[in-house]
């Protein structure tokens, strides 16, 4: 059997690799490492997948959250309500452009921003709301852009861990990830499900005017060379990412159906264990599966992690700490027990490995390990 890992970009690589060297090679060739033709070739093709009307590629998922609350000219003192439990990213943007962060706890289901808690949380200085779509499918959408358009509140998405999952509208609509908000936010690190080869993000708006802010922002706040008409920052995807991304993106779709197919496995083999629940799905989002992550609700969690890396097997807590734990993010309107559902999450979440090379073999150990660690 082959060494498991938590994702395998080797071996995703070498599926593709004469592919992506000749795109790597043509950008060497022709020394355009910034600004060249590949980057604004890749976004046409990411704006053609998602549907979204202006993809700007930018360096990485923070700085397009940054630059998302940056173009909608919030203010310092102004709220954004976001979820506790995810990555820190999320509300680092939120406090280092002097705005404040407002948190508020998910579902236990999918693990996903409550609406209700978010219709709570408003205040009159709530400004926007920023939904994460956790391990790969969509938080529910439309009651929040509901309660956005009834409170006049901007919806910047954090789609960094969904690309490529599409939510279902009431009236039957479907939309991509990060295009149902005002504007769509994501990342393309390594081991994302469209991944690069180093740093890369890029933000999604389906607004004119938005778009010409966001691509001014992202380029020093600049119209014309040397001509800053406003304050930004320097964010941009280079060219050789570009064409490792433009070379991938064919094979998302791919990608996400052999995520599917490993996700399946896993449920089948663990969904009769009553020490552990599967993700559960949405019932409006389709699930891509950045990470498949169990709850461990009969057994010691950190037992259980303990024992799969004894056999070999990596797993990983995906959150450990909520937002509102968080040293750096203390705040005196938060304490422990304030948002149950986060915090008894970070206590029992543990997730598999989960990438698109995930063989049969693989999958029966993993899974036999865990059944064995969970009912030991």
């Amino acid at each position: 059997m082959r060494e498991i890992q938590m994702v395998d970009l080797q071996r995703q690589y070498q599926r593709i690799k004469p592919e992506i060297d000749a795109a790597i090679q043509k950008v060497i060739d022709g020394a355009a490492f910034v600004k060249g033709a590949e980057v604004e070739q890749f976004a046409r093709h990411l704006e053609a997948y998602t549907g979204a009307k202006h993809v700007i590629p930018v360096a990485n998922g923070t700085e397009a959250l940054q630059i998302a609350l940056m173009a909608l000219g919030l203010k310092p003192g102004d709220e954004v309500i976001t979820p506790t439990f995810t990555f820190i990213a999320t509300a680092e943007v939120v406090a280092l452009l002097g705005l404040t962060p407002v948190v508020v706890d998910v579902d236990w289901g999918t693990m996903n921003m409550s609406a209700e808690a978010v219709a709570r949380a408003i205040t009159p200085k709530t400004k926007a709301i920023v939904p994460v779509h956790l391990f790969g499918q969509c938080a529910d959408m439309e009651p929040l852009l509901r309660i956005a358009r009834e409170h006049n509140l901007y919806v910047v998405e954090d789609t960094a861990q969904a690309i490529g999952a599409r939510y279902t509208m009431g009236d039957g609509r479907t939309m991509q990830a990060g295009t149902m908000g005002d504007i769509g936010c994501t990342s393309f690190f390594p081991s994302k499900n469209l991944g690069c080869y180093g740093d890369g993000g890029a933000l999604m708006t389906n607004d004119d005017a938005l778009a010409q802010k966001i691509r001014i922002i992202a380029n020093h706040g600049m119209t014309i060379r040397y001509h800053h008409d406003m304050i930004g920052v320097n964010s941009r995807l280079d060219t050789i990412q570009a064409a490792v991304l433009d070379t991938k993106l064919p094979y998302l779709d791919a990608y996400i159906a052999a995520r599917q197919r490993a996700a399946a496995y896993y449920d089948k083999a663990l969904g009769g264990c009553s020490r552990l629940d599967i993700p559960e799905r949405s019932r409006h989002s389709t699930h891509v599966f950045h990470q498949y992550t169990l709850r461990i609700t009969g057994a010691d969690r950190d037992a259980v992690r303990q024992a799969l890396s004894e056999a070999g097997i990596p797993a990983m807590v995906y959150y450990p700490i909520p937002l509102h734990l968080q040293k750096a993010y203390q705040d005196p309107r938060y304490k422990a027990g304030d948002f149950p559902v986060a915090e008894r999450l970070a206590q029992c979440v543990l997730s598999l490995p989960m990438h698109t090379e995930l063989d049969e073999e693989q999958l029966a150990y993993i899974t036999e390990h865990v059944l064995r660690a969970v009912n030991a």
